[in-house]
């Protein structure tokens, strides 16, 4: 989805929504992005009803913008972020299951949450509301936007889920292709009830050039955090990316 054109040298964001997720997220975003001028393209797993899309860079962008959430970065191709100017990454991680005790308890939780995927319609639907409350903790899941489970997880959106799952389980590192010294943002939630924050320390150190941001009193899908966006898009003008 593209909104806006994009003139020679201008700026484009390729926005990636998290597990569970899909591309409505990134409405507001977009609306502030087009006041700016900017082009916003977003991709989509398809885990509802929307079809899977990947967007691509013009070839007329000059700063190529990466905005990503959860595990929207490990979504996105080699060849996608190989081309990438700077990164905003929100509430994400390097290794989602960070090694030791703490990761053994993650590791077991997405077993689970395999089983029920595995299950059918009904347990996926208890699943994914218990994981959305987690995911908008401190606020309640009724402040999130609306995602797949509104219009019903099909059976080839339950295998992407589970698919996605497994990906969550398997990743060790950054996503294939960021360019080394690539001009990032980090964006933090002290409250984050998704990811621990072994996983969290391993993706600051993964990218020791990055400026981090700590939230307090927010929550993975950062929920409440007043004029978060606002921020973000203004990072993304002053950098030097």
């Amino acid at each position: 989805m593209s909104t806006s054109p994009c003139p020679a040298g201008s700026t484009q964001l390729i926005a990636m929504h998290g597990w569970a997720s899909d591309s409505r997220a990134w409405g507001p975003w977009a609306t502030l992005a087009a006041e700016r001028g900017w082009r916003l393209d977003w991709g989509e797993r398809g885990y509802g009803q929307r079809e899977p899309a990947l967007p691509i860079w013009e070839p007329r962008s000059q700063r190529r913008i990466v905005l990503a959430h959860s595990l929207g970065p490990h979504l996105l191709p080699a060849a996608l972020w190989s081309q990438a100017t700077a990164a905003v990454l929100l509430t994400s991680f390097a290794a989602f299951v960070p090694p030791g005790r703490s990761g053994r308890a993650v590791a077991a939780g997405l077993r689970g949450m395999a089983a029920q995927l595995e299950a059918g319609e009904e347990a996926t639907a208890v699943m994914l509301n218990a994981f959305f409350r987690r995911e908008a903790d401190p606020l309640p899941a009724s402040r999130l936007p609306e995602g797949p489970l509104e219009q019903g997880i099909p059976a080839a959106g339950r295998r992407r889920l589970l698919q996605d799952l497994q990906t969550l389980a398997d990743c060790r590192g950054l996503p294939d292709g960021i360019p080394p010294g690539l001009p990032v943002l980090l964006v933090e939630a002290n409250d984050d009830r998704i990811v621990c924050p072994e996983s969290r320390a391993l993706l600051r150190e993964a990218l020791p050039q990055a400026t981090v941001w700590s939230l307090e009193r927010a929550g993975h899908a950062l929920l409440g955090a007043d004029g978060l966006l606002d921020a973000v898009l203004e990072w993304m003008a002053d950098g030097p990316h």
